[in-house]
This record gives C-alpha cells, sequence and structure tokens, in this order.
C-alpha cells in the first residue's frame, strides 16, 4: 500500500511507523512543513493507563520514551496563600522534542521515508507520491476522482464495482492509495474537503500562552493568582516537570483579565517579562524560557480551538489527532489521544491487504471505534475547559473546596476515586465539609430565630394577616438565609472524628432542616381525580419518605382546574386537595424524618393534553379546555394554539397561587416551590421563545420576569416566615435564541432578592426544537454556575444516579441540594441503599425495617470481602 503521511506530528509519526512495523512492503511516507528538530512547545503529559496501550503497540518505542518520563504522584494546588495536596494521581512528562525525536528515529530504521521542511497545501501536492507504489500495483478498479485539486484516486461513488461484487485491488492514481491527514488544528486537507468532513470549530474566549521554566515542580502544580498589584482578574499557571532541567509553565485567563492586564497589548517579550512578575513567588528567581513560532512573537497569546468532524475519513483520506478532533491541554489527553488513533487506525488497516473496498471498510471502523472514545474524552475535555475558564467564579470558594472542585472537576475523577487515590486527602475534605456545613446551620439558626423574634408574623397555619408586616419578615429571613460566601460557610475545627458522607450532613433553610442532601424530584404521576391525591400518592410519595431522602417534592400540583397539565394532574384549589394532601403530610412526618415540600404550578399552553402513557403532549380528545398562555405560541405543532394573557386573566391566577398557598399552609408542608420551568405558564413568560409580548411584561428580562415575580411575591407574603420556598427554572432552552447563560443568573439573582432561599436549576422543555446535550450530571453545569455568580443556593437535578455523584456535587459547592427522579422510581430506599454502600451506617431507618438494615449491610460486608477491599 502507498500511503502519504500529511504532518510528522505524534500522530502521524507513529502510525507511519507502526503501519511499516505491520507490513515492510507498504511504501509509507511522512510529510512535515517544518525540519527535524524545529519543535514547538515544551512538554507533553501521558497516563499510567496510556502507557499500557503504548506497550502494546509498540515495546521498542514505548520503552524509550519510558526511559525519557519524568514522574510525578501528587498535584499541588497554590490558592490563596494555602497549598492543598492530592496524591495517587500516576502521570509521567516528557518533552515534546524528545518524544518527536524518539518517533523519527524509530520510523526512520523501519525504513518510513521522512520529508522534511514539504509543505502540503493541498492534495494536488500528493500526486508526485501516487507513482510511487507500494508492493506492486495493479490496474485502477475505478474511475479517478474529480475532487478539488486533484481528486481521490479511485473513486468509489462511481459504485460499479462494488455493485458488482468484485473486489478493488490497489493501484496507481491521482493520490497514493491512502492520505493520513495529521496536519493539526488547521489542517489544510480537513479545509479541502470541508464539504465532506464537516468540521465545527469552536474557538474559546479564554487566552494562555505556552512557556517554559528552569523552575523544577515537584507535583502537577497549579497556581492561581486574584487581583495582582490591582489588575481586575484572576490568572492560573499549569505547571509539570518534564525532564531532569525544564518544566512546562501555560499561563490562562479569561479575556477579561486578559485586557485588564494589557496582555492584548504584549508581544512575546513583554509577555514573558509580565508572567515572571505575576508569578515570581513560585518562580524562585528562575526565569520563564519562550519556544515560539516567528510568526507568533508580535501576539503570542493564543485562543483554544475545540475541533470535531463529523465524518472522519472520505474515500481514501482520513484524519487522525488533532485534523479530527482536539481536547483541552487542561486534561493532558491531546498527543494521547492523537498517539491511540494512530494505533487504532493502523490495526484496522491492518487486514485490508490490497483490496480498496476493505481498505474503505477499515476506514470506517476506525472512525466508529475512535469517535466514541474521542466524544467521551471532548466531553470531560469540555468541562476540565469550562471550569479554567470561569475561573472568576470559583476563586470566592474557601481553599479546600476549591482545590475539590478543580480536581473533580471533568467527573473523570469521581468522589470514591479521590479516595482510592488518597484516602487521607479525602477524609480532611469530608471532615472539613462536615465542620462546615454543623457549623454553618449553626449560624442560621441563631439568625433565623433572631429574624423570627423581630417579625410579626403569625404561628404557622394561620397564615399572614398583614402583607406590609409580612415583607419585613421575609426580608429579614432572606437576610438570614444561607449566602454561598466564604464567610457565610466558615468551618468549625478540624475533627479527627470519622466524618459523614458529605451527602449525609444536614442543610438548613431558614426554620426547616434536612437531615441530608438527598431529594426525591418532583415527577408527574397522572394518578389524581378531579385534581385530588389518593391512596397511590400516599404510597408513593409516602415510601419515598421512609427510603431516607432529606426532602420530598411533590409533583407540579396546579393552582385551577385549567391550568392542569392533564386530568391525571393533582391540584391545590379546593378544600378537599388540603385534606387529602395533609393525609400524605402527616404520614411523611410521623414515619420519617423527611420533609415535604408542594410545587405549585399553572400549566399554561401545555395543559388539556392526554396522560402521559397514553401520549405525552398530545391533546386531549374530549373533555379539553382552553389554554392561555404569555403569548399566543404553541409548544409544538399540533397541539393548542393558547391565547394571550390579559391583564385580568394575570390578576385571577396570581390570586389563585396565593389561594394555594394558603390550602399548603393548611395541609401541614414545610416548604413550597413555584413552578417557572419547562414552558408551563410562568417559564413561559421568562423564555424569550414563548413570550413574544410587546407590552410591559414581554421583551427585556425585567419585563418577561414581572409577573413570575409579582406571583413570587404574593406567595411569599402569604407563606410563613420561617419557612422556605424555591423556585424551579429552566436555566437554558438548549437553543441558540433562547434564553441565555447571563440572563439564567440573573433570574435567580431576581428570584433571591425577592426572596427565595434556593433556586431547583432544571433545563429545557422550553422547546421542541430544543438540542439537549444528554450525559450524567448534565443539567449540574447549570447549578454550578447560578450557585457560583448569583450566590443562590441551588438543587441540582438531571441525570443523577450515583451517591458518589451527590458527594462530588455537594462537595464542589456546584449545588447544595441533589434532586433525583428515575433513580427513586426504581428504588424508593435509594438513599438507605447509599447510605450502606458508603458504610454509613449511623443513617437512620425506619425501625421496621431494621433487620433488612442489617442483612443489607452485611451482604455488602460479604460482596467487599470477595473483591479484597473490605474494611473490616
Amino acid at each position: 500500500m502507498n500511503v502519504a503521511v500529511v504532518g510528522g506530528g505524534p500522530a502521524g509519526l507513529y502510525f507511519a511507523l507502526l503501519m511499516k512495523k505491520a507490513d515492510p512492503a507498504h511504501r509509507v511516507t511522512v510529510l512535515e512543513r517544518n525540519g527535524p528538530d524545529d519543535t514547538f512547545g515544551w512538554g507533553v503529559v501521558f497516563s499510567d493507563q496510556t502507557l499500557g496501550n503504548f506497550e502494546a503497540a509498540d515495546a521498542e518505542t514505548c520503552r524509550e520514551i519510558a526511559d525519557h518520563f519524568a514522574r510525578w504522584d501528587d498535584i499541588d494546588v497554590h490558592v490563596k496563600g494555602t497549598v492543598i495536596t492530592s496524591g495517587g494521581h500516576g502521570f509521567s512528562g516528557i518533552a515534546r522534542r524528545t518524544l518527536l525525536a524518539i518517533l523519527q528515529r524509530r520510523a526512520a530504521a523501519l525504513g518510513v521515508e521522512l520529508r522534511f521542511r514539504h509543505e502540503v497545501r493541498g492534495l494536488a501536492d500528493l500526486a508526485e507520491l501516487a507513482d510511487l507504489g507500494g508492493g506492486g500495483g495493479g490496474e485502477a478498479g475505478g474511475e479517478a476522482g474529480g475532487e478539488g485539486g486533484g481528486g481521490l484516486g479511485q473513486d468509489v461513488r462511481d459504485g460499479r464495482a462494488a455493485a458488482a461484487g468484485a473486489a478493488v485491488e490497489l493501484g496507481a492514481g491521482r493520490l497514493p492509495d491512502l492520505v493520513v491527514a495529521a496536519d493539526g488544528v488547521n489542517s489544510v486537507v480537513r479545509r479541502e474537503l470541508a464539504a465532506h468532513f464537516q468540521p465545527d470549530l469552536d474557538v474559546r474566549s479564554a487566552k494562555y500562552v505556552w512557556l517554559g521554566t528552569t523552575r523544577l515542580f515537584d507535583a502537577f502544580t497549579f497556581l492561581f493568582v486574584e487581583n495582582p498589584e490591582g489588575i481586575d482578574g484572576v490568572f492560573q499557571a499549569h505547571a509539570y516537570r518534564f525532564d531532569e532541567r525544564h518544566s512546562a509553565f501555560i499561563v490562562e485567563c479569561d479575556e477579561a483579565s486578559w485586557r485588564a492586564a494589557g496582555f492584548d497589548r504584549l508581544d512575546l517579550d513583554g509577555t514573558v517579562a509580565a508572567c515572571e512578575r505575576l508569578f515570581a513567588p513560585w518562580l524562585l528567581g528562575r526565569p520563564l524560557l519562550a519556544n515560539t513560532p516567528p510568526h507568533q512573537r508580535g501576539a503570542p497569546w493564543l485562543s483554544f480551538t475545540r475541533v470535531r468532524n463529523a465524518r472522519w475519513h472520505h474515500d481514501n483520506v482520513v484524519l487522525i489527532g488533532d485534523a479530527a478532533h482536539t481536547a483541552h491541554f487542561s486534561i493532558g489527553s491531546g498527543t494521547k489521544l492523537a498517539m491511540e488513533d494512530a494505533i487504532a487506525l493502523a490495526r484496522a488497516l491492518g487486514g485490508a491487504g490490497r483490496c480498496r473496498q476493505a481498505m474503505l471498510a477499515a476506514l470506517a471502523a476506525y472512525e466508529q471505534e475512535r469517535m466514541t472514545e474521542a466524544l467521551r474524552l471532548q466531553n470531560a475535555a469540555r468541562n476540565s475547559m469550562e471550569w479554567f475558564e470561569n475561573v472568576r467564579r470559583y476563586i470566592r470558594l474557601e481553599p479546600q473546596q476549591f482545590a475539590y472542585s478543580l480536581l473533580t472537576r471533568s467527573q473523570r475523577v469521581s468522589h470514591e476515586n479521590l479516595r482510592r487515590r488518597d484516602g487521607a486527602y479525602l477524609g480532611g475534605v469530608e471532615r472539613w465539609f462536615a465542620g462546615r456545613a454543623e457549623a454553618a446551620a449553626a449560624a442560621r439558626t441563631a439568625r433565623v430565630e433572631e429574624a423570627a423574634a423581630a417579625s410579626v408574623a403569625e404561628p404557622a397555619g394561620a397564615g399572614v394577616a398583614d402583607a406590609a408586616s409580612a415583607a419585613a419578615a421575609t426580608a429579614a429571613a432572606t437576610a438570614a438565609a444561607p449566602a454561598v460566601t466564604a464567610a457565610a460557610t466558615a468551618a468549625a475545627p478540624a475533627s479527627t472524628r470519622e466524618a459523614p458522607p458529605p451527602m449525609f450532613t444536614q442543610f438548613r433553610l431558614r426554620g426547616l432542616t434536612l437531615a441530608n442532601r438527598v431529594v426525591v424530584s418532583p415527577m408527574d404521576m397522572y394518578s389524581a381525580e378531579d385534581g385530588t391525591p389518593n391512596d397511590f400518592h400516599l404510597v408513593h410519595l409516602g415510601a419515598r419518605a421512609l427510603g431516607g431522602a432529606g426532602l420530598i417534592v411533590t409533583e407540579m400540583t396546579c393552582v385551577s382546574p385549567t391550568g392542569r397539565i392533564s386530568p391525571g394532574c393533582t391540584g391545590m384549589y379546593a378544600d378537599g386537595h388540603a385534606a387529602a394532601w395533609r393525609r400524605v403530610v402527616e404520614f411523611v412526618h410521623r414515619f420519617s424524618r423527611a420533609r415535604i415540600c408542594l410545587q405549585l404550578g399553572h400549566s399554561g399552553g401545555k395543559g388539556s393534553t392526554r396522560l402521559m402513557w397514553e401520549g405525552m403532549d398530545e391533546p386531549l380528545a374530549t373533555g379539553g379546555w382552553e389554554v392561555m398562555a404569555a403569548s399566543p405560541v404553541a409548544y409544538r405543532a399540533g397541539m393548542q394554539v393558547p391565547r394571550e394573557m390579559t391583564r385580568d386573566d394575570m390578576d385571577e391566577v396570581r390570586s389563585q397561587f396565593v389561594h394555594a398557598t394558603r390550602l399548603a399552609i393548611a395541609a401541614g408542608f414545610d416548604m413550597l416551590e413555584l413552578h417557572c420551568a419547562h414552558g408551563y405558564l410562568l417559564s413561559g413568560f421568562i423564555t424569550p421563545l414563548l413570550n413574544r409580548r410587546r407590552d410591559e411584561y414581554g421583551g427585556a428580562l425585567a419585563n418577561r420576569l414581572r409577573f413570575p415575580l409579582e406571583v413570587f411575591a404574593a406567595m411569599r407574603a402569604a407563606w410563613p416566615a420561617e419557612r422556605p420556598m424555591s423556585v424551579r427554572v429552566s436555566a437554558t432552552d438548549w437553543t441558540e435564541d433562547g434564553l441565555p447563560g447571563e440572563e439564567a443568573v440573573a433570574v435567580a439573582a431576581a428570584f433571591r432578592q425577592a426572596g427565595a432561599d434556593i433556586l431547583h436549576v432544571s433545563a429545557g422543555q422550553t422547546s421542541a426544537a430544543a438540542q439537549p446535550v444528554y450525559g450524567r450530571m448534565f443539567q449540574t453545569p447549570w447549578s454550578d454556575r447560578i450557585r457560583n455568580e448569583a450566590g443562590v443556593p441551588t438543587i441540582a437535578v438531571g441525570n443523577i444516579t450515583e451517591p458518589d455523584q451527590v458527594n462530588a456535587i455537594v462537595t464542589a459547592g456546584r449545588a447544595d441540594l441533589c434532586a433525583l427522579a428515575r433513580p427513586h422510581l426504581h428504588d424508593p430506599h435509594w438513599t438507605l441503599h447509599a447510605a450502606a454502600e458508603l458504610g454509613f451506617a449511623e443513617q437512620p431507618w425506619p425501625v421496621q425495617y431494621l433487620s433488612g438494615k442489617s442483612q443489607l449491610e452485611r451482604s455488602i460486608e460479604r460482596q467487599a470481602e470477595m473483591r479484597g477491599t473490605s474494611t473490616v
């Protein structure tokens, strides 16, 4: 086979040598624009797992690479004068120049032709290689193509040979038999065939410069500097040793910090000098070094480009490495991905022989295999990249939480994974978190008691007689409610006792104390009769209360008959409803430690539909009712077009919410939640997708929030001051023209100012055209952003399924509570089982179930003994 590799970086060289090693008869040519020693950049990083892949592919190369490694186990985080160390991370670094030299020598020894200072400006430049052959060549089995500048050899799109079932041999054509585009982020091959590869390039706003230093770091080191010399900004360095004399030193910051420091006006020499001053305390007098291409010296700062492609191969041209995908440098996987691409591609082509169809099938198999792995790593890299792009968001966290958030940013390193890596480190974090939770709860209790003593609110259950007094009480209680600041969460002295898992620490909202951080998410059951909850709701919610969760949230309970989604929705608009709900509330209070929250909402334009299992969002065939919304915009085709609400409609709906609030007091609920998410009535005012009004309730966000805030304020005035309220919001519409992220933060801040104690952060369901990005904990980033930018406590929700995830979310400060829906459907006792799995024996069980508790704990211990991980 005659193979041309465009690009002599790690991906191209490694593929070339593996291909030649697999079959010396292959003619493999590498074309590289730079000279053999013109290497820009500093060190690259590999994990221990990656080395195993290299060993299996080519032991000789792996041994030589390993002989040049600088290894480290620890990660050091320097922030706010504190150094926090976590061990067990097992990475190795090597100079990029050394890595390339090893690959060049091995490739040359195997017979790969290396052509340096040979720039490929397009596929036409490869025509000279087409006639060189690769171990014999038959006649072309298909017509030569006419793509771009020179075509793609035999063009199988003609289809005649394939249709006849013939095996087409490789041979002479206008291109080599195989073209491997390993020419990096700015791939000329990918650009020429963009119509086929369909690249998606996302240039990020953060800035970075890749430097080196003779200061040798003993660990992978993260350095954070906030507001240096009066500059309004946060700057970070990623530093690691990669040989006996040098460390890589990457300086990064958000664009606002970059401009504030004047970096946008500095050339390379000015940038190096400024960075030396910025990080002088850690450089210990050692200089920063630059190895920058000449054309970048005038503007040395870069913006990371995330590369994706819809396809990785077209005819006999295939992408590998950065030409196919990129992963942010903060997870150190770019070179790993590139070299593992090379392994996979060489392996796939191993059985193709001289058959063109077999080669094309091999390219398709390579694409399928590697695209999945690349997407997985890119998702992790995206999480990591966004964390570093938004360090301003997290710099206000206490050092312990800041470092934990950094370590778990990509979701590849979990809470229990950290325990396996460094149990002493995680034990310290858990003790810190538990001490902070205890201290914060005690402080909140004192503040709430002071606020209650000063208020004129009537006792719970009697309502609030005077609206002005209620407003004053609300303001006082809101001031006493938890603000997510370092001052409000100051840790108590660290204890040496075994701390509870973070998910089993208490959390307080006003006068309400939750036993743990687990929430049973609101889930519509569509099983009520005329709005009245029945035995099903008693068993459904009662079982989950017995299951150990700290907070139970009811399904969206509608404030009027025409505010229901379906005829099966629960309501809170008739006296009989309050009595039926009180039956559920009393069971929860009598038989569990859980607290129960009533979620109130109005379906708006998404009402008058069938039961979920009869047709989601399908209009009722008979017995329907007229629906109304902010604007006459149907959620999707086939649904009713709602009529636009008038001011009289708004007054009526506000009164309905207040009436439902008073019924909730009579029913004994501990907490109240207003549903402003998922495209229902109030959500329809907030999202620009459903609000097209031209009056004071449409247009700018302040106008779109006007009516939802009016409803909330009226409810808050009627709800006892010592009881908390939450608001559920859709933080994104998952569309380009929907609610932007900064508006989601503003929405949360507005409700917080109006008296909300916590935001329940969901997403989407506001447009049938939405394109959500699903995955583990896929909505948690929105909770993270709102909590840490708006300073508002949050509930995270969305594909949170494991105790490990709950622990990581709350410990990192991405949320204060975690709501789980589907896990509670298949396991009502999810929280009790989680406690047993984590070895937290202090979790109370219903006394009626204690024998089951002991049996479960023994079973888990036996399984641990069989795995050799018992703690006994």
